[in-house]
């Protein structure tokens, strides 16, 4: 599986709980070159299709698990779902040009396998244990 990270400069902690990937979503063979530009959309793709589950799991109410409820007070919110908040609607092809734009504006770099990838245009390789790594930059005070 392909592991993916959002990071942050200066953080300890990471931006979202890192998810895994099957190889066969980011080529016909693992291993197999693709632009970084085809990587970061079939990333972000994968996370607006999974963006939408969870929305649809919310609309249904739940009974929690004691394990659950503790994890949600920890975490400062306990949800059981059915709420009347309505789904916000996401555009893919919107979600992935924002992604592209962020990447050219040097909002976050790519980095696969600890190598850094700076133009959209390269190819990489993501292999079956690959590591992609988002690594989004803070901007100094005054800069």
């Amino acid at each position: 599986m392909i592991t993916v990270q959002a990071r942050a400069t200066g953080r300890r902690r990471s931006l979202a709980p890192d998810f895994e990937l099957p190889p066969s979503d980011f080529a016909g063979e693992p291993g197999s070159p693709l632009t970084l530009r085809d990587l970061i959309a079939r990333i972000v793709s994968q996370e607006v299709e999974q963006f939408r589950e969870r929305q649809e799991q919310n609309q249904f109410l739940r009974a929690l698990t004691a394990e659950q409820i503790e994890e949600g007070a920890a975490n400062g919110a306990i949800r059981s779902g059915a709420s009347d908040v309505q789904p916000t609607p996401v555009d893919a092809e919107l979600a992935i040009g924002t992604a592209l734009q962020a990447f050219e504006d040097g909002l976050y770099l790519v980095l696969i396998d600890r190598e850094q990838y700076q133009s959209l245009d390269e190819q990489v390789v993501v292999g079956a244990d690959s590591t992609v790594t988002f690594l989004r930059l803070v901007a100094l005070a005054g800069g």
